[in-house]
């Protein structure tokens, strides 16, 4: 009972946080999600991929919750609350510290403000690590084969997404950003 609840509390708190920060951003005429809005079709091919993988991956892992397959022992589940709490936190921390300059997608349009200041000097993608650290967290806690095939599926898809948002930071953002990037690592680190 104490991993369900767990488990539970860390999805909770992960979606409460992206959609209150896409409803704090909506209040302020800011539209939040981009996702396959932009002209080029293979952001538009990526971006829905990870889409549907970010989606789908919630009702697997409401599912595995239900259905409380324990393979691994009590030790590795406690390392995968550990880890989900510690994705929902770098998660907070990236949307928090991106302002109103977080976007779910790459927008054709709108400007935004480059941050590089607080989590951002130490991750280039926080926000994406947090969704990474979440979905393994849960995935330990909860090892079985649907779990493990949409936690792969979720984080190349957002691996790709991260490599097109490369592309186009540098065209938005030029030497600023390139800069930027042979400094701080993609996921963790500085160089």
């Amino acid at each position: 009972m104490l991993f369900k609840i767990f488990s539970l509390l860390i999805l909770i708190l992960f979606y409460g946080i992206y959609f209150t920060k896409m409803y704090v951003q909506k209040k302020k005429g800011i539209q939040t999600r981009q996702i396959g809005k932009c002209k080029n079709k293979d952001i538009r091919i990526v971006e829905m991929l990870m889409s549907i993988a970010t989606f789908v991956i919630v009702p697997v892992q409401i599912i595995s919750i239900i259905i409380d397959l324990k393979i691994f022992n009590d030790g590795i589940r406690y390392v995968g609350i550990l880890v989900g709490i510690i994705g929902d936190i770098l998660f907070l921390i990236a949307v928090v510290t991106m302002k109103d300059s977080w976007r779910a997608g790459i927008p054709n349009e709108d400007k935004t403000t480059f941050i590089s200041t607080g989590i951002y000097n130490i991750s280039r993608n926080p926000a994406f690590l947090g969704f990474d650290l979440m979905y393994v967290g849960i995935c330990l806690i909860y090892f079985n084969t649907l779990t493990i095939v949409f936690t792969l599926f979720a984080i190349i898809m957002l691996h790709f997404q991260i490599l097109q948002e490369e592309k186009f930071l540098e065209k938005a953002f030029g030497n600023e950003y390139i800069d930027y990037k042979k400094k701080v690592f993609r996921y963790l680190g500085r160089k």
